[in-house]
Order: structure tokens, then C-alpha cells, then sequence
């Protein structure tokens, strides 16, 4: 399975064009082809980046009209980089899709269709995830924090245990996120990998030449922690862009800071 880049609307976006991802729309976010101006240039769908509320509104409807989601049915979290995964219904829609998410939680996981999952990224890896056979999905933030903590696996249990699905069949989305060729760290990362990883995180983790530095493939993390919940390789996409290495078609918080906008991927069941 490939993730494909797509333009809808003068909006580009990256999604799954396999068609066993047919019955869940979904797309990730670039920066291009919305109304912000700088530095939120132009399709920032964060809502507390210092953005106009009516900006952020009129990105999300035109951002959900190309990738065909519902921009009145949106639920969203307020991010913390932990593995809570967060079960939702359409009691949960916020009444604003510029209104930011208050529920601390880094995952959202439901089974109905009327609902359709945000989560938020600047560097960090978005992970969609969809069990086109029991019809559930969920979808992930998962920063280094949330990597070592094996937010994906999370999210995987969650279907499988409080929805009834089989991992065998769940489908995953790797969207654009920072990737080994310009995430450089110290120590303390690669010990968070290894922590929750054990052995497998080996070779994700690359010594650099200066000393205490290293890279990191959290895309690479995030699949295994996916295989070892049971999901088959041929059943997970990773995008192979990187935030930091393409800002004229991404914003990059390690590159930028704050003075950014912020993508999105966004998940509804068709």
C-alpha cells in the first residue's frame, strides 16, 4: 500500500488510494491551499497557533471538502504526547471545528460513522488506522514521547478489545512526519525507544559522529510497534516525507518553533 500525494480543490493532501481504504475518507494535511497568511501560511488547521478563528474555519471546511470528510462532525483532543487512547461518539463533536480540543489524550477511537477523528502534527508521526472489516477507526499523535510509549499499539489494542476487531485485518497510515534524515537527538530518546521497544528498537537508531547524537526513524518505530499488535507489513503505508525537509510544502517545529501553523489527519468512516 502506498500513501499518494493528492490535489483536490487546489488543496494537497497525502492519503491511501488502495481500495480497501474505500470506505474510510481520510487525508493528511500539507500547508498549501488554504487563507492564513503568515506565518500560518495558508491551510493552518491548528486552533491555537495565534491564528483568526474564521481563518482555521474556512481551512478545515475546504480541507474536509477535498479529502470528503464532514467539518461538522469533527472531534479533537488537546495533545499531551502520552498513549491515551480516547473512545468516541457523536456526543463528542465539537460545535466549532476552530473551537481547540480539551480532553487530554493523544488518540480517538470510534465505530460510528457521523464522527470524523483529528489529530495534529508538526514533526510529530499521525497515524490512521481502519478495520474496513468491523468497521472501526482510530487515529494517533505519536511525538518520540508517544513512540516510546507505543501509542500505535495502543490504539490497535483499544479496537481490538473494546470493538471486537481482529488485528489481522486493521489497515495503517504512517502520514508525512520528521524523518532519521533530519531528526537528531540526544540520549534520551533512543533510551525511550528501547525502553518500550526493547531489542526491536535497534535498528531504528543510528549513532552520529558527534558525540551523545543520534537519528532516529520514529515512522520505522511506530511500524513495528503496529506488527508486533498483529497488524500484517503489507497492510501498513508510511509516508516518505519529512516535515523538516520540505517546508515550502510542510510546517516543521523543530525547524520553525512556534511561529507555524499545524497539519492534520483526519479519519470518518464512509
Amino acid at each position: 500500500m502506498e500513501i499518494v500525494k493528492q490535489e483536490v480543490e487546489g488543496v494537497q493532501f497525502y492519503a491511501c488510494t488502495d481500495p480497501a481504504w474505500a470506505g474510510a475518507r481520510h487525508g493528511f494535511s500539507t500547508r498549501l491551499g488554504g487563507v492564513s497568511p503568515a506565518p500560518w501560511d495558508s491551510l493552518n488547521l491548528g486552533a491555537n497557533r495565534g491564528d483568526a478563528p474564521e481563518n482555521v474555519r474556512w481551512n478545515f471546511n475546504w480541507f474536509c471538502s477535498a479529502i470528503g470528510t464532514d467539518d461538522e462532525a469533527i472531534v479533537k483532543n488537546h495533545q499531551i504526547h502520552s498513549d491515551i487512547i480516547r473512545p468516541v461518539t457523536r456526543a463528542d463533536i465539537l460545535p466549532d471545528p476552530a473551537q481547540p480540543g480539551t480532553y487530554e489524550a493523544d488518540g480517538l477511537i470510534t465505530d460510528e460513522p457521523e464522527v470524523c477523528l483529528t489529530i495534529f502534527s508538526g514533526d510529530c508521526i499521525p497515524i490512521l488506522l481502519y478495520d474496513p472489516v468491523r468497521r472501526c477507526i482510530a487515529a494517533a499523535h505519536a511525538g518520540w514521547r508517544g513512540t516510546a510509549l507505543g501509542i500505535a499499539a495502543r490504539a490497535v489494542e483499544a479496537m481490538v478489545r473494546d470493538y471486537g476487531c481482529q488485528a489481522g485485518n486493521i489497515l495503517a497510515a504512517i502520514g508525512p512526519g520528521i524523518g532519521p534524515c533530519c531528526f537528531e537527538t540526544h540520549g534520551d530518546v533512543p533510551d525511550g525507544l528501547r525502553s518500550g521497544l526493547g531489542e526491536d528498537a535497534a535498528p531504528f537508531i543510528r549513532p552520529l559522529s558527534k558525540p551523545g547524537k543520534f537519528s532516529v526513524d520514529l515512522k520505522g518505530a511506530n511500524a513495528r510497534w503496529l506488527e508486533r499488535t498483529g497488524l500484517r507489513p503489507e497492510h501498513i503505508a508510511i509516508c516518505s516525507a519529512c516535515t523538516a525537509c520540505k517546508l515550502d510544502e510542510f510546517w516543521s517545529h523543530r525547524v520553525q518553533g512556534n511561529q507555524r501553523g499545524s497539519m492534520a489527519a483526519m479519519i470518518q468512516l464512509a
